[in-house]
């Protein structure tokens, strides 16, 4: 099958998954329903058992057991790569992930690997229920030997930026487990290059000395000084840029906004920049507030900068169930008006 530039985000991601398959026959990706014709829950496998009827393989439903059968097929050489249908379902999966996953490197003093990545859409705004919708990555954010991403939707010059190759180089060159967090709705949002972004200004951090788990500083290119960081990952990115144009057209207040894509371990330095100089942070996630990665983020800043040096805010979704009702679900999940008004009464 001929490659196709990607105009999404869920093309990127397949085009990534294509790539790897095609560059080491020890890739294999497995999951529940990924053959076509239906190509996985969320299509984003769609193509792939066509094309590498060896390397993609459908399973039973047992989140646990797939997870621990790709670290057997790790440990012996392989690169797996665990498609869990649902975000939720990571709950299944934690002990073969904590438990076996993230410690086998360590435990047998590094003499063995465990390049597994598990991908999974995350969160709400789709009405599928208290059981479909949920934003748990932050279950596994402590984990040691565990990387957590999360991809945004900006093609940047260097191709590296790309939500595709962003999944890319996990599977093919991170030599340790990876947990790979979608949003559902991210999966629709078109792929944007720099000169596309219209009014912002985008500025690329390397994290750890690498180029594929970048940190994007975003502003208002013709903005004056920020007064304000907003931290943000994944879908809530993409809601934090409209409110920031909101805000500095309705307001006149004007904001840098932090997006990682490496959400564990993180180097937070290109965010401590931001926030010496602007004094105020707010975090946005779409996880509930509740011990979330918004706080991690606060505590880490404030040990850095100091308590009396900032003026810090979490917003996050209700400690509560998700509900399925369209305008229940809307209010219970962090939105634009939510970002706006938090950032009207921080500064």
């Amino acid at each position: 099958m001929t490659e196709r530039s990607p105009v999404t985000v869920l093309d990127s991601l397949n085009l990534g998954l294509r790539k790897a398959l095609q560059a080491d026959p020890h890739v294999i990706l497995l999951g529940e329903d990924l053959l076509d014709p239906y190509g996985g829950a969320f299509k984003v496998t769609r193509g792939l058992s066509n094309d590498f009827p060896g390397q993609v393989l459908t399973t039973p439903i047992s989140e646990a057991g797939i997870t621990g059968i790709a670290g057997g097929m790790a440990l012996r050489g392989l690169r797996p790569v665990v498609e869990i249908m649902f975000g939720d379902f990571s709950t299944l999966i934690a002990d073969q992930v904590i438990n076996h996953l993230a410690k086998f490197n360590a435990m047998y003093h590094g003499q063995v690997s465990v390049p597994v990545t598990i991908r999974t859409p995350m969160g709400g705004r789709r009405g599928y229920g208290p059981t479909h919708s949920q934003t748990l990555e932050k279950i596994f954010l402590g984990v040691s030997g565990l990387t957590v991403l999360a991809p945004f939707h900006l093609r940047g010059e260097d191709p590296l930026g790309e939500p595709g190759q962003l999944l890319y180089q996990t599977i093919t060159r991170l030599d340790a487990p990876a947990f790979f967090v979608e949003n559902k709705l991210q999966y629709l949002l078109k792929l944007l290059t720099p000169s596309e972004l219209g009014e912002f200004k985008v500025s690329e951090y390397q994290i750890n000395g690498t180029t594929n788990h970048p940190t994007y500083k975003l502003t208002l290119g013709t903005a004056p000084p920020s007064q304000l960081t907003l931290a943000a990952y994944g879908y809530m990115a993409h809601l934090a840029m409209t409110a920031m144009i909101r805000l500095a057209y309705e307001h006149e207040i004007f904001c840098d906004l932090l997006i990682p894509t490496q959400l564990a371990p993180f180097d937070l330095a290109p965010l401590f920049d931001s926030v010496s100089n602007t004094s105020r942070l707010l975090t946005i996630e779409e996880g509930t507030l509740p011990l979330g990665w918004g706080s991690e983020v606060l505590a880490r800043t404030a040990e850095a900068l100091g308590l009396g040096l900032m003026k810090a805010r979490r917003l996050a979704a209700q400690g509560a169930v998700v509900p399925a009702a369209p305008d229940q679900e809307a209010a219970c999940l962090p939105g634009i008006e939510d970002i706006i008004n938090q950032s009207i009464e921080m500064v």
